[in-house]
């Protein structure tokens, strides 16, 4: 359970089997609105021309600043627990074409 500050009460939240396996994604794509901000979760693979949007969640504006906040706070927990975390820049993010060895059988 997780438990709610604002009210000293406690939030019972499920989880089902099928959405605790999770949904893997290398891609996220982030859009918004006066009203909401829309975060569209994409599987992209190795030569493979179309990639597909896995998973979108929309959220109040107030809702993703926390979200950012979080991200924030567990990226730099990460960081002492592990290292830093390098971001290369000369490549941010997926190349338009982006392709993989081409396998043969």
């Amino acid at each position: 359970m997780a438990e709610n500050n604002n009210q000293g009460d406690q939030l019972d939240i499920e989880l089902s089997e099928e959405v605790a396996e999770g949904i893997y994604s290398n891609l996220a794509i982030i859009s918004h609105s006066n009203a909401e901000f829309v975060v569209d979760f994409v599987r992209m693979l190795p030569g493979v021309p179309k990639a597909k949007v896995k998973s979108r969640i929309v959220l109040t504006p107030q809702h993703a600043k926390r979200l950012l906040l979080a991200l924030g706070e567990n990226v730099s927990k990460y960081e002492d627990h592990f290292g830093n975390i390098e971001i290369h820049e000369g490549n941010q993010g997926f190349p338009m074409n982006y392709s993989g060895p081409i396998g043969e059988a």
